[in-house]
């Protein structure tokens, strides 16, 4: 390769550089997966180590279960974020504030929105467990209705947290949409107790809706009972983080308006 052509294939790496030197979550993103990937499955192998041999068959409903349901936080977390940058990708962020829609209006939107997505989604994905796997999640009984329901608030609490970042930072931090709930996994307990987790990480997984949740789908499916406490503390963090992330997206909303950042996020 010529001196001119390495100066030239150096000026492409270098302006994707730049990109990141101006953007902390782009070099987040960088460590984000494997690191994910390791946590995760390294709990999953630890709970299954500990249960000892013929345990597999409860394991696999857990572990089916846990699946499904995270599909329903995953979904309706996307479903809002992704609706939301549909509107920037489209250039329609700012025609839509010239109209009389208020901001939570465009919520409560992009909420029906994220809602149709989730059953479209995760509504096939049950029914396919079940034709293949015969593993029915409503076995738990009518608790799901429960389950599902505190998923999507904590989805749609997400949500409004990752539009509040892309309003403060734009593209840069695009890819919170598909990427800021994975991280939340490990601590979720999706798949395995929150008994499991170090104790400094059992601290963080109670504070999350997602742990209280899985708890009582384990105490459902292993137990045959309901797991009120567990409920009643995923219901009062929900309503807890979506009266904070929702105040952080209007504030960002505001100043973003007032910077003229409607117009040209994403740019």
């Amino acid at each position: 390769m010529s001196a001119s052509a390495a100066r030239r294939v150096w000026a492409i790496v270098y302006r994707h550089l730049a990109l990141y030197r101006r953007s902390w979550p782009r070099v987040f993103e960088l460590m984000y997966w494997p690191s994910l990937q390791m946590l995760v499955w390294g709990f999953v192998s630890a709970w299954l180590a500990s249960l000892g041999p013929g345990a597999g068959p409860f394991a696999a409903g857990v572990l089916l279960g846990g699946v499904l349901l995270w599909e329903v936080a995953l979904r309706s977390q996307m479903g809002f974020a992704i609706s939301f940058l549909e509107e920037i990708w489209s250039r329609n962020l700012g025609h839509v504030f010239v109209s009389p829609i208020r901001p939570e209006e465009l919520v409560a939107a992009l909420i029906a929105m994220s809602l149709l997505r989730t059953l479209a989604g995760v509504l096939p994905a049950a029914g396919l467990a079940w034709l293949f796997y015969g593993f029915g999640l409503f076995d738990a009984g009518p608790v799901v209705v429960a389950f599902f329901a505190l998923l999507l608030m904590m989805g749609w609490a997400v949500a409004l947290g990752v539009t509040a970042l892309i309003l403060r930072h734009g593209a840069g931090a695009e890819a919170l949409a598909w990427g800021v709930l994975f991280g939340v996994t490990p601590f979720a307990a999706v798949f395995y107790p929150v008994s499991v987790l170090p104790g400094p990480m059992q601290f963080v997984s109670l504070a999350l809706p997602a742990a209280h949740v899985f708890e009582g789908l384990r105490a459902a499916l292993l137990e045959g009972r309901t797991a009120w406490e567990h409920l009643a503390a995923a219901l009062a963090l929900n309503l807890a983080w979506m009266a904070a992330l929702g105040r952080l997206f209007l504030a960002q909303f505001e100043a973003a308006r007032e910077r003229g950042a409607l117009l040209t996020i994403g740019e």
